[in-house]
């Protein structure tokens, strides 16, 4: 349940990668043989990002580090849209370019976007513990930890259990169902990290709390919430929260995991279908890269949560922590003079990232069907699209 050395690479090198622990080799079906390459979706040209980078980015797809990618970027600098790679390895056929995947940690971003809202609403107060709306989750260990704490991953509350660590053991798992509830009690169980407000660590647990507090508050589920406070607003028409059910429902490509057998032989293992009902307000959206898109945009110019401090605690990184970032729902990052605001996001088989800056002069979308998706190494192939995107 941990993610921030990914989190940290991503500031740090503009990887944008995704950290996980080394895999071992289970005994799975051999992997199909890659089909032909897709070439990527030909735009006109314009004054703008780098058309040529952006198309030599994606090419040459499928390979061994990712199946598809789809790519938008934005801005009154110009736009660019570009997919390649397949639906699947097993037809071969193209990518489609407005498929549905998951959007992994992105989700986030309309988690803080609900709670900012409510607080818009006087209906939440960040400056309140979280103990206030949620009486009892948490033990005397705890100091009150106050709900902007929760946003900007300065809770001290320790990473939720999940199903292992290992890729097989949670393969073995994946259509099983661990509550956010059940996650919850296990990080509580292990008592505070650090004092609230003290240091900064980007954690799931912190986003599975605060959707626990949304449903307290205004006494509906998370995603019947963040649909009418968030996705109904931004227009996000092709956007769910699948809970329990495993499968994409609508277009969507297929994701794939990367394993190393015990004879030296590759094969890829299909992961599309996966329960993450574990990763709940921190994890579990589907979307589309226009969709996100649309949430980038419809946040920074103040149609979500209204302007003024409230939607100022999206770009505010907490003073006084050293090596911070991470502000409500999303990541400041500096690259090429300008400073972007940034949110990736990854399960198994999907790696995407959103990233723009404030006056949304640039914007990035990208999905990036990793064959490695939660590896320590950065993906070529995403590392490709971001440079080539924000340069």
């Amino acid at each position: 349940m941990r993610a921030h050395p990914r989190s940290t690479a991503l500031a740090a090198s503009l990887a944008l990668a995704l950290a996980a622990g080394p895999l071992a080799a289970p005994a799975f079906a051999a992997a199909p043989t890659p089909a032909p390459a897709a070439t990527p979706a030909a735009v006109p040209a314009y004054v703008g990002p780098d058309a040529e980078a952006l198309r030599a980015a994606i090419a040459g797809l499928p390979d061994a580090d990712a199946t598809a990618a789809l790519v938008r970027v934005g801005g009154t600098d110009g736009a660019w849209r570009g997919s390649a790679g397949v639906h699947d390895l097993a037809s071969g056929r193209a990518a489609d370019p407005d498929a549905r995947f998951r959007a992994g940690s992105t989700t986030k971003v309309v988690t803080a976007a609900v709670v900012l809202k409510l607080a818009a609403q006087h209906r939440v107060d960040l400056d309140t513990p979280v103990q206030h709306y949620l009486p009892g989750l948490f033990t005397r260990a705890f100091r009150p930890i106050s709900v902007r704490e929760l946003l900007n991953h300065t809770s001290g509350i320790r990473a939720g259990d999940g199903w292992g660590d290992s890729f097989e053991a949670q393969y073995a798992h994946r259509f099983d169902t661990l509550t956010p509830e059940q996650v919850v009690r296990s990080a509580v169980a292990k008592g505070p990290e650090f004092a609230p407000g003290t240091q900064q660590d980007y954690l799931n647990i912190n986003y599975t709390v605060l959707g626990l507090l949304i449903e307290k508050v205004t006494g509906r589920s998370y995603a019947s919430v963040a649909e009418r406070l968030v996705l109904r607003p931004a227009g996000m028409r092709d956007t769910c929260f699948p809970g329990t059910d495993p499968r994409i429902s609508g277009p969507h490509n297929h994701g794939y995991q990367k394993v190393t057998k015990a004879d030296g032989t590759t094969e890829f293992v299909d992961v599309t279908e996966w329960n993450q009902t574990d990763r709940f307000a921190a994890g579990d959206m589907i979307s589309t890269t226009a969709d996100l898109e649309r949430l980038l945009t419809s946040l920074f110019r103040g149609r979500i949560v209204p302007p003024g401090p409230l939607l100022e605690e999206m770009f505010t990184v907490p003073a006084g922590i050293e090596g911070a970032t991470y502000s409500a729902g999303l990541q400041r990052f500096a690259y090429e003079g300008r400073v972007y605001w940034v949110k990736s996001g990854s399960r198994y088989g999907y790696s995407a990232v959103i990233a723009g800056t404030r006056d949304l002069s640039r914007t990035l979308v990208y999905s990036v069907n990793a064959t490695d998706a939660k590896g320590e190494d950065t993906n070529p192939v995403a590392e490709r699209i971001a440079r080539a995107a924000l340069k």
